[in-house]
């Protein structure tokens, strides 16, 4: 009886069902990178993040491509935690890079990355650390990228890259002009500041990223998946048609690798490039900047990650499987 009143297939149910499962996978997220980015906004001081980052502005933006290891996020829950640690005063090369690393270089997508690729079976001890091709290649390539990226960064003023309500919500340093000291607040003001300011922020990110599953939700269903197996036999297509795909598909980066280790069609450098370029940019992530960096910067970094990722992919893996 139950099953008799189950509605008939339809295309519009189809993109219900992948619209929900992709929404409750990075809801949850969202609201962790939210919450995080309440309790920093509240309880992190402004001058710490000159206390812990070298002054020297490129050797600073050389370790944030470390942070992920230390404080792994996915792409979800980056962009609300990015925006209120430029807020607080991280200097924006430094932002970007830890933003376009952390949902790469950090220790679970590396286990799920090693385990879909099947190569924990070849790792016997560190001699052997050289069969983990695809993994070692992913972190490296990911870290190099965003740090490429951060440095390019550095050339411009906050006012060129963040919308003009990020800038201006900017703590300015103890001890220059204009500078107003924080209000002291309790620990009960502060944890209810905290959690006011999460709810602001999962309400902004959430609608960002909201309108990005409904186009990929579409996609997924919509489109005919076979289509990618006859590009995949064309090298010069296959490898931009695999970054697009990962762009739509707005897969996780800690799930993401089970999905193009059976690509069997695709080579190597072609997963790579799909492995490291849909964490740093997919549909949802392009709306998500759109809440931190001004329009024509979005674009920007869609375009020149693009472009670099594809031309670093191939020989960026060569060389590890020369190296192995």
């Amino acid at each position: 009886m139950i099953l008799a009143a189950l509605p008939e297939p339809s295309p519009f149910g189809d993109v219900l069902m992948a619209f929900l499962s992709i929404l409750f996978e990075g809801a949850p997220y969202i609201m962790i990178g939210t919450l995080l980015s309440g309790f920093i906004d509240a309880f992190l001081p402004a001058k710490l993040l000159d206390r812990v980052l070298p002054k020297n502005k490129v050797l600073s933006t050389f370790m944030a491509g470390f942070l992920g290891l230390v404080f792994p996020v996915c792409e979800c829950a980056v962009v609300p935690v990015i925006r209120r640690l430029v807020k607080k005063g991280l200097p924006i090369s430094c932002a970007v890079t830890y933003m376009l690393s952390a949902p790469i270089m950090n220790p679970i997508v590396a286990l799920s990355t090693l385990t879909a690729f099947k190569e924990f079976e070849r790792i016997t001890g560190w001699s052997t650390l050289g069969s983990a091709t695809m993994t070692l290649a992913r972190l490296s390539l990911g870290y190099t990228v965003a740090v490429i990226v951060g440095l390019v960064i550095l050339r411009f003023k906050p006012a060129q890259v963040l919308n003009k309500n990020v800038v201006d919500s900017i703590e300015v340093p103890e001890g220059e002009k204009g500078h107003v000291p924080e209000v002291k607040r309790s620990f009960n003001g502060r944890l209810v500041h905290a959690m006011r300011t999460a709810m602001g922020d999962f309400l902004d990110t959430g609608m960002y990223f909201t309108i990005g599953v409904i186009i990929t939700s579409v996609f997924n269903t919509q489109v005919d998946q076979a289509i990618l197996d006859t590009i995949a036999q064309r090298e010069w297509l296959a490898l931009p048609a695999i970054m697009g795909l990962a762009m739509v598909l707005s897969l996780c980066s800690t799930s993401d690798a089970f999905i193009a280790a059976p690509m069997a069609s695709f080579s190597m450098a072609a997963k790579l490039a799909f492995l490291v370029f849909g964490p740093m940019m997919d549909i949802k992530l392009l709306f998500m900047y759109s809440a931190v960096f001004k329009r024509r910067v979005v674009m920007a970094l869609l375009v020149g990650l693009f472009i670099l990722i594809g031309v670093m992919a191939e020989p960026w893996i060569w060389l590890f499987e020369k190296l192995r």
